[in-house]
């Protein structure tokens, strides 16, 4: 039993971290916050992890609820997720910055904003359409509240990891640099891409056999 709970905590840790890839928007965050003290940034950190964290708990908690408000299927959510993150794990692949999160038009405007910590860093940077379906998806899939709770952990503990990435962000990068990043970047696309290939397979498969 708890080496079932710790396999799914591994998985669900796993593959929340990989979508949130916090490491790869390193990079993104320095370039936002490069003309702030040292102690600005961080209180940016703090405030955009915090509100994704929200936004993360919010729709795995409310997730069920939306989709029936909607009248969609988990299944659905997970091939219509998986194609998303796919293409998410597509431009990361290539070591670019994944439009899906954030465009290079936005991170150029977002220079001067004051309020950076919610958009663009927060949302979508952090917990973007990718984090949201994966969350949703996760909760979807489970039925015991033991597997719920361990969800919700998990998606505390990655944004507790990207906190702490993002205050040592300058260090992370001094000492990986930038061409650490694009190999880290491009790992996590092909983890990612795996991922969304299972979801899509997973999610097509279920719909197959409802049908028939």
């Amino acid at each position: 039993m708890i080496a079932e709970s710790l396999g799914f905590f591994i998985y669900t840790f796993t593959t929340i971290f990989v979508v949130v890839s916090p490491i790869s928007g390193v990079v993104t965050f320095i370039s936002l916050t490069s003309k702030m003290t040292h102690e600005e940034k961080n209180e940016i950190a703090k405030k955009s992890v915090t509100l994704a964290c929200v936004i993360a708990l919010f729709f795995a908690i409310t997730g069920s609820v939306i989709l029936n408000l909607f009248s969609i299927s988990v299944d659905s959510l997970r091939v219509a997720g998986g194609i998303l993150l796919f293409s998410i794990a597509f431009d990361m692949m290539h070591a670019k910055v994944s439009g899906e999160s954030i465009t290079e038009e936005e991170i150029s405007q977002s220079q001067e904003r004051e309020d950076i910590w919610v958009f663009p860093i927060g949302l979508p940077l952090l917990t973007g359409p990718g984090t949201i379906s994966t969350v949703i998806v996760l909760m979807g899939g489970t039925q015991t509240v033991e597997q719920k709770i361990i969800i919700l952990v998990s998606i505390i503990l990655t944004f507790i990891v990207c906190l702490y990435i993002f205050l040592f962000s300058r260090r992370i990068h001094k000492v990986i640099g930038y061409n650490g990043m694009l190999v880290f970047t491009r790992l996590m696309g092909l983890l990612l891409a795996a991922l969304a290939v299972d979801l899509t397979a997973t999610g097509i498969i279920d719909i197959f056999k409802l049908i028939t």
